[in-house]
């Protein structure tokens, strides 16, 4: 990073410029006063986005998966009605479609019916998502943005108190989002908008969004020499207390065989440990020297910050909702979902017990996805890491959970365009899935294969892991897409090849063996297992004695 203030920035900030208790699923949901006014709760604050902390190597413990007292709110006879009640038009069409789907007893007129409504609905949840971020907007209506759940009817008893059995809130340090929680921050400017090709280019943005990109910019340079600075200290620190260790056992001396009181020479352990010293003084000079030159990229990185923030007016702690902003961003979760569900997929975005299948565990929950998210860190050790200034710094990205059906899990963004380094990526992953682990493992599979060729840049066909891995896909005369079969193997790597299960090709095993490595443990018990791991492990020793690994 260089010391001297971005040009841009510089230029910037230097001068111009229902009444009644539901029925059966099948009955048609009646209310006189359905479009009337009615009372709502105010609405939670939004969350703010947590801090990279380069310092985590680990998720933590998840402590409570559910509520352990869950209140029986689908269980209120009025939840339709407050639902629809205040939406117009909307909420009307939705009503009437919903009613003619349920009633329809005609293969063909239920399919057009249902088609409609799904227009319907979309157009609804458009109309609530522009309000989200408003005091007085009801439970009822987060709800029905989280869960997908209009009418609770729908949904067989079992189904309903697995989700009054989902933690609403929760105190985990981990960036991790529903829809109404993310919409909210998007909308108070605590996240940024999600990038889509549709996006305006600089010269067309208006003052704000133009304020807006060179602060997250800044904000982006101030937060990697932030981690950097860290990362050095926590390195010097280490080496200080590895020379204290050294030093203190230079100082242990048995007594002399036959003399109490005469302590023994040094032994060669010790000998061998004087001749370490200068080595790791070396370091700790090396590291002090980067520690020293990283504390003052990050001051300088902290004063473009406060220009541009001063520049801007306070135009940056705006706390009105930017709803422009939040348009965009309730089109970009609209794609998403269908992303998640496929073309072929079950694009009905209702929650019914008909495509609502599994128990507690199998679904989405911010807490569910933590867990498996943590598994699969735990078999490839790598998974959220980025490689900056020969410096692996540990990311999670960004996950939402989106209320649908879909089986697969994608990544949006792997990085923010303004912070390559440090910035957190943004994956998807289904609320309602058929197998939430695999939908898990898509999204962290997609991830890994954008960030390696996003880093790889021109040569990403060439180098590393998407460049070898194209490369065979090409030897091997495949057709198709090959980030699709990158993770059905990726799926295969997790699942089966970790469990000591050879269902890979031989020369795609050796490129994740090398690019997307095991823990030693879990070589070290694969080693055991055959032959193929054996080699495999040799190959990892014959690269660390060279200077090619």
């Amino acid at each position: 990073m260089s010391d001297e203030m971005d040009p841009e920035i510089a230029a910037l900030i230097g001068g111009s410029d229902a009444g009644r208790k539901p029925g059966p699923a099948s009955a048609r949901p009646d209310f006189s006063a359905l479009f009337g006014e009615s009372g709502a709760v105010d609405a939670d604050g939004a969350p703010t986005a947590p801090t990279v902390d380069l310092g985590r190597k680990t998720f933590a413990p998840i402590e409570k998966y559910e509520e352990s007292n869950p209140k029986p709110f689908l269980s209120d006879p009025e939840w339709y009605k407050k639902v629809l009640t205040g939406e117009a038009e909307e909420s009307q069409k939705v009503h009437g479609l919903l009613t003619k789907f349920l009633q329809a007893q005609d293969p063909k007129d239920r399919g057009v019916y249902r088609q409609q409504l799904i227009t319907a609905y979309w157009a609804l949840l458009a109309r609530l998502a522009a309000k989200c971020a408003s005091a007085g907007f009801s439970f009822e209506k987060l709800a029905l943005l989280r869960y997908g759940v209009m009418l609770p009817t729908l949904l067989s008893q079992d189904q309903r108190d697995i989700i009054q059995r989902i933690p609403w809130k929760s105190d985990i340090d981990e960036p991790v989002y529903y829809v109404d929680e993310w919409l909210k921050a998007v909308a108070l400017g605590r996240m940024s908008v999600s990038a889509t090709d549709e996006v305006k280019r600089s010269d067309e943005r208006d003052d704000r969004s133009r304020f807006a990109a060179l602060l997250q910019k800044a904000e982006g340079k101030r937060d990697t020499a932030e981690g950097l600075m860290k990362a050095r200290a926590d390195e010097r620190r280490s080496l200080e207390l590895l020379f204290k260790e050294r030093a203190d056992s230079l100082a242990q001396h048995p007594s002399v065989a036959g003399m109490l009181h005469v302590p023994a020479p040094y032994t060669e352990a010790q000998k061998k440990t004087m001749g370490e010293f200068l080595e790791l003084l070396r370091r700790m000079q090396a590291s002090d020297k980067e520690l020293g030159k990283n504390v003052a990229d990050y001051r300088q990185a902290c004063e473009d910050v406060d220009a541009i923030r001063e520049k801007m007016g306070g135009i940056s702690s705006e706390s009105k909702a930017d709803y422009k902003a939040l348009a965009q961003e309730f089109e970009t979760l609209r794609q998403m979902a269908k992303m998640c569900v496929g073309r072929q997929g079950n694009h009905f975005p209702i929650l019914t017990k008909e495509y609502f299948h599994g128990g507690f565990r199998d679904v989405g929950t911010r807490e569910n996805v933590i867990q498996l998210m943590a598994w699969v860190e735990s078999i490839d050790t790598m998974a959220y890491s980025r490689a900056y200034k020969t410096t692996y710094n540990r990311i999670v990205p960004y996950v939402l959970i989106i209320p649908s059906y879909g089986d697969n899990g994608f990544c949006w963004e792997p990085f923010d365009r303004f912070n390559r380094a440090t910035s957190r990526g943004r994956i998807a992953v289904p609320m309602f899935p058929k197998n939430l682990q695999l939908a898990v493992i898509t999204a962290v599979a997609d991830l890994r294969w954008q960030v390696a060729k996003e880093k790889a840049s021109y040569y990403w066909m060439e180098e590393g892991l998407t460049g070898n891995y194209y490369q065979w896909f090409s030897a091997a005369k495949l057709k198709g897409d090959v980030k699709e079969y990158f993770i059905q193997d990726y799926i295969l790597w997790l699942t089966k090849e970790a469990e000591g299960t050879q269902k890979l090709d031989k020369d795609v095993r050796a490129i994740f063996w090398r690019y997307m490595p095991y823990p030693q443990e879990l070589k070290d018990r694969l080693k055991g297992r055959s032959y193929v791991y054996q080699e495999l492990c040799q190959k990892d020793l014959n690269r660390s004695l060279s200077d090619g690994y």
